[in-house]
């Protein structure tokens, strides 16, 4: 059994349109890379972090409060270095904090032997998202740690389902370099919502899980609708109506990937992929905003081992 591994800690997009809280999906090419190894010394000791100005110390880091959650249950006769290379910016809305706490545990459960399942680590990596969000939620963790699509069904006992994922299915990404609190995202929500609206909602989400099943892009399209937290969460990110509006010809659907101010749009091949790519530089090219963009294949395997 190995003493230490290396691993790549994926990126994710949350809500996915009509899934608030429920749904997310999992990236291929962006995230973050941990690693962890076995050390004499019990406990768990953040050695290391590259790319941003993070919290050593494991109760204030989210990989520390994931890592001890877990450490605490299993109580293994040895302790765990971290070393993070954080390659995802935080609060950018594509997962920063759940690759952080989903990669620390993925790793340690495999030095351990794998003792525990993937809802399992889940439930330890919420209460380092807890940290970062202020509540437990599990629909950024969950695809990082299944891949694919998966449908969060509920969290107090947590319930996951893995989706499966159209073969040619892409996401392309847009991070305006702004800052959206999650915090915020959530305060301007309504607490109340119109039935004739709710069931617009849930009607989509569930022609979504259909479309996904049966490899049904036009239905992906129909279906990839926000009727509730878009309208609100859409003024907090500039020219987000203009991305939309731009990437209508090549994309599926367009959307706010978590509470923002990331911007994914899905779409069937590489190719449109690439040009909702140049559409969405083409808008904000205009404008003073710094940005990156990301084209992606789904990834439907999750956390990958490096070495």
């Amino acid at each position: 059994m190995k003493n230490e591994l290396k691993i790549f800690s994926p990126a994710t997009v949350a809500n996915v349109s009509c899934g608030f809280d429920v749904l997310g999906f999992c990236l291929d090419t962006i995230g973050d890379e941990m690693i962890i190894r076995k050390t004499t010394e019990k406990g768990i000791h953040i050695t290391k972090i590259v790319g941003y100005d993070l919290p050593f110390e494991a109760d204030k880091n989210v990989a520390g409060v994931s890592a001890l959650a877990l450490y605490n249950d299993a109580k293994p006769n040895c302790g765990f270095e971290i070393e993070i290379y954080k390659k995802i910016k935080p609060g950018s809305g594509i997962g920063s904090s759940s690759a952080s706490a989903a990669g620390s545990v993925f790793a340690i459960n495999e030095l351990l032997g794998r003792p525990y399942n993937k809802t399992q680590l889940i439930n330890f990596a919420m209460k380092g998202e807890a940290l970062a969000s202020g509540s437990e939620h599990a629909d950024n963790i969950a695809p990082a740690i299944f891949g694919g699509f998966t449908l969060v069904r509920g969290v107090s006992p947590l319930e996951v389902l893995q989706l499966p994922t159209p073969d040619d299915l892409y996401v392309t990404i847009i991070h305006p370099q702004i800052e959206v609190k999650t915090s915020e995202a959530r305060a301007i929500l309504p607490k109340e919502v119109e039935l004739k609206k709710a069931i617009t909602q849930w009607a989509n989400v569930g022609s979504l899980v259909h479309a996904l099943h049966t490899n049904d892009y036009d239905l992906i399209s129909r279906s990839l609708k926000d009727v509730i937290v878009e309208p609100y969460r859409s003024k907090l990110i500039p020219f987000f109506n203009d991305v939309k509006l731009a990437t209508n010809t090549h994309a599926l659907g367009t959307g706010i990937s978590g509470s923002g101010p990331s911007i994914f749009a899905l779409s069937e091949g590489i190719g449109k992929a690439k040009k909702v790519e140049q559409a969405i530089r083409n808008v904000y090219s205009k404008t003073d905003i710094a940005f990156e963009t990301y084209v992606s294949k789904i990834n439907v395997q999750g956390m990958k081992i490096l070495s």
